[in-house]
This record gives C-alpha cells, structure tokens and sequence, in this order.
C-alpha cells in the first residue's frame, strides 16, 4: 500500500510539474502571443524547479520504499507507518519547494536592461541570466550548488539504496523469489531512468 501511496503522489506531482511549463506553450501556440511579464517568468521558474526538486526527492523515497521492501520484508508493515510515509512525503515536497525558494530570492535581485527577448517558452535561468546586467556569477555558483544537491544527491541515495536491493536479491536462495523481486522493482527503475 506505502508503494501506491508514493506513486499516487508520484502521479499528482507529475500533472504539476508539466504543466507548469505546457501551459505557457499551449497559450504560445494558441494566441501567438508571446509576452511574459517578469513576475509570471520568475513564477514559472520556481514552481518549474520546485516541482523538479519534489520529485527528485519522492524517487528517493520510493527507492527506500524498495529497499525496505526487498531487503527487510518481514519488518516492512512495521516500518513503513502511514506516519513514516506522510513524514517522507511531506519532507520531499517542504525540500523541493525550500531549495527553489532561495533560488528565486536571487533571481529576485537581478536587475534587467536591454533587449528583453527570451527565444524559449520557458524562463530557464541561461536565457535569464544573458538578459541581465548583473553580476550572475553567484547565481551559476547557487545553481550548480541546487543541481549538485538535488540531482545528484539525490541520484547517489538512489544508487546506494538499490545497490543494497541488488545485493540482496543476489543472495536470496530460491530463482522464483529473484525474479520476484526483480519484476518489484521493475517499474520503479523504468521511472528513475526515464526522471533521470
């Protein structure tokens, strides 16, 4: 059950974060119109990377959700609470949506002069980042310190979490039991290469 509760989530959070870009697109494709103010840019950047920063985080989640599974089974009802499930769940999103918080209090004190054009639907930070007259190198830096912490991060939690998983699949007695927990983890597996 804390397995569908996650990818329930999962699902939500999806809708979220492709629309939050789409919509600028489809309204683009539509209207013709192709004007953003400031803010709308800033606020489709933020919830653009929050989004993406929550989801990194439920991946990690579930892939301790599959280790609890598979390495621990007979203690898996017993630590995977509904109290524990919400506490993760909540923890991933209040990460996501925290780290994206003081990108955009950064990206708030960008100045802008010039040209104002972005030739893209989405408010990603390059094009922003050539549009203004600041000095953006603390931004590259937060940046790259964002995409290390949540991509990464979250990448190498993942990576231990189903080197354990794999260990101890390989050491289970019975082929049935293997193939068992291989096809368990299957689907999740297929969502992290897709995610990233």
């Amino acid at each position: 059950t804390p397995m569908y509760f996650f990818i329930s989530n999962l699902a939500f959070l999806e809708i979220w974060f492709t629309s939050s870009t789409t919509i600028k697109l489809l309204v683009i494709l539509s209207s013709g119109r192709r004007t953003i103010s400031l803010s709308s840019c800033f606020a489709q950047s933020y919830f653009y990377f929050a989004l993406g920063g929550t989801e990194m985080g439920l991946l990690v989640v579930m892939s301790f959700d599959r280790y609890v599974a598979i390495c621990q089974p007979l203690h898996y009802a017993a630590v995977m609470k509904w109290q524990l499930c919400t506490q993760l769940l909540v923890a991933a999103w209040v990460i996501g949506f925290t780290l994206s918080s003081s990108r955009l209090v950064l990206l708030s004190k960008l100045t802008f002069c010039g040209p104002n054009k972005i030739h893209h639907f989405f408010c990603d930070n390059a094009p922003l980042f050539k549009l203004s007259c600041s000095d953006t190198s603390l931004l590259w830096k937060a940046d790259s310190l964002f995409i290390s912490f949540v991509v990464l991060g979250s990448l190498c939690l993942v990576l231990v979490s189903y080197m354990c998983v794999f260990h101890c699949i390989l050491h289970m007695p019975s082929a049935s039991g293997r193939k068992k927990a291989f096809a368990t983890c299957s689907s999740h597996l297929i969502t992290l290469a897709i995610a990233y």
